[in-house]
């Protein structure tokens, strides 16, 4: 936190106390005027007896709401206290380095960019994390007498300052510097948790970023195509905004350029009505098909459509509307598949961008940096072997390099936009990569500025090929979301869940399972890789899936339902409770839950979110470990509770905020009862 946070928090703090005195002298008051009533009665007529005691009675009402007032401004100051300073969670990864690089720069000043290397290690015998920079630094101190990357260890141990995270430093092996972690830094940071009752982030400097993904085209249904881009730009967006970054999630829908003048021209043959209302998805899809055919084999259908589009990119009354009507089809068909899937865009097509090309190609021109190449206008980037932006074609018009590169310059200039990320399969990554190196040339992208291309293997059906239908045609992507939904109510069946929850839990479970495991099969993988869709794999309650971990939650929250706890009595308990952290698989499951923020740190860095999905599968391995071995609750004979163990509770509770958390950023709804 800030110091200009804390000193906002300390005045507020300082108010409250102020105030809560104010309130200790109205009750001192009120208490006085009870006793000088008490003495006057002793003295009184009935009737003045009667109200004294009324009187009386009202003073003590006041004098008990008063004690409310000051026991709810103390807790909510205590939890002010906790939220200020706990309001970025500790990256472990982060203090380490920090803590290495000036321990080392202390023991070898002379050494210029000395090796920082810091793991986390997975045999936990030997410690926690592991410091691995003696061995190439003696090979860099080789000529100065140190006799091995031992005494290296040895001495940048010594120069490690004390830290509220470290229980123990050790040297093993060749020169490796073995790091154990305090037991307290873990209770205090789960402790904190439960309290606040959410996960806080990895602190990050805040930037607005925009996320450019989906993008379908208009007048086309959704496909599989559109799947994982939908899916991935979902998550990285909410994973930003977790992190707090001002995050703006763009649909750059293809809603523009020669395709729309075939359209319109092929409707006003086929389809008389077409300034007045627009056919249905599925029907523009197939008049697009035809439309295409005539553009390719007939000639004056093809002026037709040249002059459509001529008309349309002037923004003609006639054409608008019929463009109009064909969009608004289209992005009602959008919209249910993003409903069902809990996904938010705001909708910025190709044609958002028409004036802003214009005065781009304008300003390129200006600045001398297009060129004539056989009748186009292309743009060359800053290095050797690429291929150009083709910004002007041959006849006039403009193409998918120049919105895509007005695009870039509004988001930088307009939107005022730190980093700019696009999600589209990797088949389109030399695409972007000229893209940058063009908007560097043209000074719109600065060394300020953050690009990347986050692009992905495609989707394989049972055969290894694309996925497609048994006719051959692009699965829609509403059908495959209906088919999850059947096959998810059939294992429910199967599971007689039907017969244990009410028709509403049934349906919330079913969506949850089948929208939740298709997301889940995607980003588990390496986004790099193709990977096979298979609704058996995705629906096992097994190894890393979306069932299993569902279920997996669903059954951490049932243990304090059992117990008869609320969150909010955890909440109350973890303020004067410690978690339990003595039995092993209770610290290597605490140990699990504090890599959070590095886990997030990390995604952040290179966008592979299926480092979250094995964080999520590692935490649930590790908690099943510890609810093997550790009793929570313990019941007789006849199931009544007969010891319920606190300290326990509050892990498996800090467990559930973690989870819960990460299932929010993976896009993934739990549900209380499966």
């Amino acid at each position: 936190m800030s110091t200009q946070n804390l000193d906002v928090f300390h005045k507020r703090a300082a108010a409250a106390e102020k105030e809560i005195a104010l309130l200790k002298q109205e009750i001192e008051f009120l208490h006085e005027n009870i006793t000088t009533n008490n003495a006057k009665i002793q003295a009184v007529s009935e009737d003045e007896y009667t109200k004294l005691v009324q009187e009386n009675m009202k003073l003590k009402h006041r004098v008990a709401i008063l004690k409310r007032t000051i026991q709810a401004d103390r807790a909510k100051t205590q939890s002010e206290m906790i939220t200020a300073t706990t309001c970025n969670s500790i990256s472990i990864y982060t203090t380490l380095f920090k803590l290495f690089e000036k321990a080392i720069s202390t023991a070898y000043p002379d050494v210029s960019n000395p090796p920082i290397i810091v793991t986390y290690n997975n045999n936990q015998k030997f410690g926690d994390y592991q410091c691995t920079s003696a061995l190439p630094l003696y090979k860099q101190l080789n000529d100065n007498g140190i006799a091995s990357a031992r005494e290296v260890a040895n001495n940048i141990i010594s120069k490690v300052e004390e830290s509220d995270l470290i229980s123990k430093l050790d040297v093993a092996g060749a020169g490796y510097i073995n790091v154990f972690l305090k037991k307290e830094f873990a209770q205090t940071t789960l402790s904190n948790l439960v309290k606040i009752g959410k996960a806080f982030p990895p602190y990050t400097k805040k930037q607005k970023v925009v996320v450019d993904f989906s993008s379908p085209n208009i007048a086309k249904e959704m496909h599989v195509g559109h799947l994982r881009s939908t899916i991935i730009g979902d998550s990285i967006s909410r994973l930003l905004e977790f992190l707090g970054h001002d995050v703006l999630r763009i649909n750059h829908v293809g809603d523009w350029g020669t395709q729309f003048g075939m359209l319109i021209a092929h409707l006003q043959d086929k389809f008389p009505n077409y300034l007045v209302a627009s056919p249905t998805i599925t029907d523009l899809q197939s008049l697009y098909k035809e439309s295409k055919e005539r553009f390719d084999k007939d000639e004056e259908f093809k002026k037709r459509a040249y002059n459509c589009v001529v008309k349309l990119q002037a923004f003609d009354t006639d054409m608008i509307k019929a463009w109009q009507l064909i969009c608004d089809v289209s992005r009602e068909e959008f919209k249910k598949v993003y409903a069902r899937l809990d996904i938010n865009l705001i909708e910025r097509g190709e044609s958002f961008y028409q004036k802003h090309m214009e005065a781009l190609v304008k300003e390129l021109d200006e600045k001398g940096l297009l060129e004539e190449d056989e009748g186009r206008k292309v743009m060359w980037g800053k290095r050797d072997n690429e291929i150009p932006l083709t910004v002007v074609k041959s006849d006039g018009a403009f193409t998918y390099d120049t919105s895509d590169l007005a695009a870039l310059k509004q988001r930088i200039e307009e939107e005022k936009a730190d980093w700019v990320i696009y999600v589209t399969d990797a088949g389109q990554s030399m695409h972007f990569q000229v893209l940058k190196s063009c908007a560097e040339r043209a000074g719109i992208l600065k060394n300020c500025h953050r690009m990347d291309h986050v692009g992905f293997g495609v989707v394989l059906g049972q055969d290894k090929k694309k996925f497609k239908t048994r006719s051959g045609d692009t699965v829609k992507l509403s059908d495959l979301l209906d088919e999850g939904l059947k096959r998810t109510l059939q294992k429910l069946k199967e599971r007689q869940s039907d017969k244990v929850l009410t028709e509403e839990e049934l349906k919330i479970a079913q969506e949850s399972i089948a929208y939740g495991c298709i997301k889940y099969a995607d980003l588990s993988h390496n986004r790099n890789h193709e990977y096979v869709f298979s609704f058996d794999k995705m629906l096992e309650d097994k190894g890393n899936t979306a069932v299993y971990l569902l279920y997996a939650l669903t059954r951490i929250c049932s243990i304090a339902r059992a117990a008869n706890i609320s969150r909010e009595k955890l909440q109350e308990l973890a303020q004067t409770t410690p978690i339990s952290l003595e039995h092993e698989k209770e610290w290597k499951l605490a140990k699990v839950l504090i890599k959070f923020p590095d886990v997030l740190i990390k995604i952040t860095d290179d966008l592979y979110l299926h480092q979250l999905c094995e964080y999520c599968y590692e935490i649930s391995c590790a908690f099943t470990e510890f609810y093997d071995n550790c009793y929570c609750v313990e019941k007789n004979k006849l199931g009544e509770v007969v010891t319920i163990n606190i300290g326990r509770m509050l892990l498996t509770e800090a467990t559930a905020i973690i989870m819960e958390t990460c299932f929010s950023i993976l896009g993934l709804k739990p549900v209380a009862r499966m």
